[in-house]
């Protein structure tokens, strides 16, 4: 298996509107590329940590998306809905 981890930090000026257009392309992604095994999503959670002090600001939320193998991930990466995801990282995260 071969994970596939993605901090997300939402921007702060984000609309709801745009919010929900992330979301759309994120489920499409999943739904759409076939190489998908297992998603997990999570809000970042701070415990005290020394190092968290290192990272403050890193992530708001976590994806974990896992694959069979390296072409899964590569055919993930390379497919159409994964583009449409890229485009709206960069419209909707810091």
């Amino acid at each position: 298996m071969v994970s596939h981890i993605v901090l997300m930090k939402p921007r702060a000026d984000l609309s709801v509107d745009g919010r929900a257009a992330f979301v759309d392309a994120f489920e499409r992604a999943i739904r759409e590329i076939p190489t998908v095994r297992t998603v997990r999503i999570g809000r970042r959670v701070t415990h005290g940590a020394g190092y968290e002090q290192t990272s403050p600001d890193a992530a708001d939320y976590l994806a974990v998306i896992d694959f069979d193998d390296l072409a899964g991930l590569q055919t993930y990466l390379r497919h159409p809905a994964h583009d449409a995801l890229g485009a709206r990282f960069g419209q909707s995260l810091s």
